[in-house]
């Protein structure tokens, strides 16, 4: 059995995806609806998009609300073999607005998880975490064991998520898994939204012919994850029997400089500058980062299947045809 075949090969069912309009969420989405299931779409959109959604399709429904209305998570939940747990503020959000953070990312998951222990019929939670959790790692790569130090409001909730979803599945046997995602990127994440990563922001500064601004030296490393590698991971954690009460990294095992990323988009776009070194954010407190994907190869047969070169050359050519295409 093919990697994608495991991850789709199970009856269509009803599932729901929290943050469903988000980046990540929206890419879920669509690769659910392609396997057949009927999606039910829960977001506030904060920062998430409609336009990011197949409004219209026989198979999705979209509901706008909040992971913090408890009412609301169970009447969404209801008649869903599985919740995906993609709603959260992100981490710039977060630091600027630590109660926030608290309501939604913490708050929001445990109304998940409430809902989902007295939702008949709901096979497994799947929780969307960050290897944020690990904060400045002791060793590299890191591995799901290593310790954990929370440098950022938003690695704290994310974490509070995970130990929620350990603690429910623990005391009350909820089926659930957790996905620490590695700097996700990919088609469909806009520069236009103030809150989206990095390489978002260095395309649209080449593609005007402005220089990426780095913050820091640049020296500070990070594990770049393809969007498409994301979602094909969270489904196995979502779908696999194995996958119950597990914690998986989601990355490449390959680290990578800001600087290098930067140039790597300068020559994809075909431009001729070089990036631009500003002052370090309060944000930027982590100085190298590549997770271990091991577990997740080994238990759940995923592998990446997305160079960081390819991944950004797709980047590209998605904002070239979305920037042609228009609002």
């Amino acid at each position: 059995m093919t990697q994608s075949q495991s991850a789709s090969s199970t009856k269509p069912e009803r599932i729901v995806v929290t943050g469903g309009a988000g980046f990540v969420g929206s890419r879920l989405v669509a690769r659910l609806l392609d396997d057949g299931h009927h999606v039910v779409v829960l977001d506030d959109l904060f920062t998430g998009r409609k336009d990011n959604l197949p409004l219209g399709h026989a198979r999705l429904e979209f509901v706008l609300g909040s992971v913090t209305d408890f009412a609301l998570v169970k009447d969404v939940l209801r008649g869903a073999a599985i919740v995906f747990h993609e709603a959260a503020r992100n981490i710039i959000v977060s630091t600027k607005d630590p109660r926030q953070d608290y309501e939604v990312n913490i708050g929001g998951t445990l109304n998940v998880l409430l809902a989902a222990r007295e939702t008949p019929g709901l096979r497994r939670t799947v929780y969307a975490s960050s290897a944020s959790v690990y904060g400045n790692p002791r060793y590299l790569p890191i591995n799901e064991d290593d310790a954990t130090n929370m440098l950022s409001p938003y690695s704290v909730s994310k974490y509070a998520g995970e130990s929620y979803c350990k603690a429910f599945y623990e005391s009350y046997g909820l089926s659930s898994s957790s996905v620490r995602y590695s700097n996700v990127y990919g088609p469909g994440q806009r520069a236009d939204n103030p809150y989206c990563g990095v390489i978002a922001k260095f395309f649209e500064a080449a593609m005007a012919g402005e220089a990426p601004r780095i913050h820091g030296d640049g020296e500070q490393t990070r594990d770049y994850t393809y969007i498409d590698d994301v979602v094909e991971a969270t489904i196995l954690a979502g779908m696999l029997p194995k996958a119950d009460g597990q914690v998986y990294n989601v990355g490449t095992g390959r680290e990578t400089t800001v600087n290098q990323l930067a140039r790597t988009i300068i020559a994809v776009t075909g431009a001729s500058m070089e990036p631009q070194w500003v002052d370090r954010r309060d944000i930027d407190n982590i100085r190298r980062r590549v997770v271990n994907i091991e577990k997740l190869r080994r238990e759940l047969r995923w592998v990446p299947r997305v160079t960081v070169e390819n991944g950004l050359r797709r980047t590209y050519e998605w904002m070239t045809s979305a920037k042609t295409a228009g609002p």
